[in-house]
């Protein structure tokens, strides 16, 4: 065994490493950014090094390579994403004289891209989807084999992933505008404009099998995932084994994915993915090869879970020359388990990121059955540099019912307070009766946005009370004494039993209004209609400055108290004009200056996080007031940037 790592990852990737590391008695050296200075993968490691001036060292292989020699680390990680798939970068490390815990530079060429793997998995023998996988690239040529093949068809960029450089083609007159869209993200992308096409598959389930092979020419499968919960190719909720899967075709796609790793020699941790078509039932023909992916994946706990294994382990084993610790007919699957990806983002705003401070984290794992594989704690920052994962929550039981009922309790529990999360939507997604039927296909989610939480909606009525409610009750003149009443207003006398308070709020950037009600020594709070909505559990409340937080039923919102008369110098109405960040992020770029007239709709400000840009326009016609936001700034959400007050 190595006596060294260096870990070429960051987040809950690098903290799920140093855990494995540890247990074996491998000391871990993580490496890191600026930007990921002080994170928490950082302080679990036993000794850091950092490299580059920005965000990008991740990919910085010549960099890396020297903090590999300068630690004197024996071996190398590249956990997943990143260079985790990268030939040359192997090769490199080779050459240093360290150890690459990955497969051979090779078999990652071979399947690293789409068109000559699944030339490859036809020459073995593996079912492939029908489609044209060659290289002849003139547009009406492919044209021509959209034709034969029929449509819907998909075109697919050769090196793409993760969804981008594809496009859904149902017509074929829509054939060469679609080509042309695919060839342009696949350059900017890859670096690769070529693509291959596709029959569509209309109800695809998308399943994948976990292989492992080790330089004496043993491969071995470790069954299937599910990952079908996916939203624009982005996988969501995964689980292991696939639901309603016959075993028949169980052990001929398993038989598929040996198959493909022995073709490439293929050494350490992979994945064979599968598409099955769903429409035809699941029999044993139904599926075809997809794609490998020549690293660990995110979602192998659910693996692990079902097998009682440790597969970073059998990484270091097989990187080190050991022989696979245990043969095909010693891996037996038990129960099911389940995980789901809690991230910061927006699903309310299409899926916004929404990195910035988590001022309070509770993942509850008192009892042992909730595993947690997180790259950050409370207090810590999701930063606005890389991907929005702040844990993986993963639940295993004796039964797939069980790891359902399971898993909603541990979202039903969860707690994260900052950055807007994907709780609300994920509970929503696994309570969802096609999921609990086990027949859903990768279509569910894209399909019922509106059902799962995923589009916008009014903020939580019951998170406006609790967060006006705390508000008033820290306004409080004296805690302890005779006005002890949190409701307490110094407000005109009233000859009656009952008086009213209006109370203005600015809830998630809009203005809303309450009424305090306060009836025989006891205060009321409602919305202006009388209506005071019931909690289905406890909020959550947390102080920040100039407001509160409020997390209910997993949404959360800003609240804070206004003054009612706040604005009406400037003409201010219901109808806000003021301009907030929508998320933690950065201001790249500013179009307007104090005092400048624009049209509605004009063009303000970009904000700018986890690659993503989102402009800001204004909601009417006006004049730019009260600006505050500057060009290279970091801004956190629901930050006042400026105002559109009326001319």
């Amino acid at each position: 065994m190595f006596a060294n790592v260096l870990i070429a990852n960051r987040g809950e990737i690098a903290c799920r490493i140093v855990r494995t590391a540890r247990r074996l008695g491998v000391k871990s050296i993580a490496l890191h950014t600026p930007a990921d200075r002080g994170a928490l993968f950082t302080r679990v490691a036993d000794e850091t090094i950092e490299i580059g001036e920005g965000a990008s060292g991740y990919l910085d292989a010549e960099a890396i390579i020297a903090a590999a020699l300068k630690t004197g680390a024996q071996c190398l990680h590249p956990g997943y994403g990143f260079l985790s798939e990268n030939a040359d970068f192997a090769e490199a490390c080779a050459k240093a004289g360290i150890v690459f815990v990955g497969p051979p530079p090779a078999a990652m060429r071979a399947m690293g891209l789409k068109s000559a793997a699944k030339a490859l998995m036809v020459k073995a023998g593996a079912p492939v989807v029908p489609g044209y996988h060659g290289d002849n690239q003139n547009s009406k040529f492919l044209k021509e084999k959209a034709y034969e093949i029929g449509y819907p068809v998909l075109i697919k960029a050769i090196a793409g992933g993760g969804g981008r450089g594809m496009r859904r083609v149902d017509a074929h007159v829509d054939f060469e505008a679609a080509l042309d869209s695919a060839m342009r993200e696949g350059q900017s992308a890859f670096g690769d404009p070529r693509v291959l096409i596709e029959k569509y598959i209309v109800a695809p389930r998308h399943i994948e099998v976990q292989i492992f092979g080790d330089a004496h020419g043993d491969v071995v499968h470790l069954y299937e995932r599910d990952c079908s919960l996916q939203r624009r190719h982005q996988k969501v909720i995964e689980e292991a084994p696939a639901p309603g899967l016959p075993e028949a075709t169980r052990a001929a796609m398993a038989a598929a994915a040996v198959t493909a790793a022995k073709a490439v020699g293929y050494v350490g941790a992979g994945t064979v993915e599968f598409i099955v078509d769903s429409s035809r039932g699941l029999g044993p023909d139904s599926f075809y090869f997809l794609e490998m992916n020549t690293r660990l994946q995110v979602e192998h706990p659910i693996t692990e879970a079902i097998l009682g294994l440790d597969l970073v382990e059998w990484q270091f084993r097989v990187a080190a020359g050991e022989p696979l610790p245990l043969r095909q007919a010693d891996i037996k699957p038990r129960g099911a388990a389940i995980e789901a990806r809690l991230c910061a983002e927006n699903p309310e705003v299409g899926f916004l990121p929404s990195p910035g401070r988590i001022h309070a984290l509770s993942l509850d794992t008192t009892d042992g059955r909730l595993r947690v594989d997180a790259g950050v704690e409370a207090g810590d920052v999701v930063t606005p540099f890389y991907d929005s994962m702040i844990a993986k929550l993963i639940v295993h039981e004796a039964t797939r019912e069980e790891a359902l009922a399971r898993m909603e309790e541990a979202l039903s529990r969860a707690v994260v307070i900052g950055p807007q999360t994907n709780l609300a939507f994920l509970r929503a997604l696994i309570e969802a009766p096609e999921v609990a039927a086990g027949g859903y296909d990768t279509g569910l989610i894209d399909a019922n946005l509106e059902r799962l939480g995923a589009t916008p909606r009014e903020p939580n009525r019951a998170a406006t009370l609790a967060g006006v409610a705390t508000l008033l009750a820290a306004r409080a003149p004296d805690a302890t004494g005779p006005q002890s009443d949190p409701w307490a207003v110094a407000d005109a006398f009233e000859l009656t039993g009952e008086r009213r308070v209006g109370v203005d709020a600015r809830v998630d950037g809009k203005r809303d209004r309450l009424v305090l009600t306060i009836r025989a020594g006891r205060s009321v709070l409602s919305f202006r209609h009388g209506e005071t909505p019931a909690l289905a559990a406890a909020p959550f409340v947390h102080p920040v400055e100039g407001g509160v937080l409020v997390l209910a039923s997993g949404r959360q919102s800003h609240v804070e108290l206004v003054d009612p008369l706040e604005g009406a110098a400037a003409g201010a109405s219901e109808a806000s004009g003021e301009i907030s960040a929508p998320m933690h992020g950065r201001v790249i770029g500013l179009y307007v200056e104090d005092g400048q007239e624009v049209e509605e709709g004009a063009r303000l400000a970009v904000v700018e996080a986890m690659k993503m840009e989102h402009a800001l326009v204004a909601p009417r016609a006006g004049r730019i007031a009260d600006l505050s936001a500057k060009v290279g700034e970091t801004v956190e959400q629901g930050r006042r940037l400026m105002s559109v007050v009326a001319p």
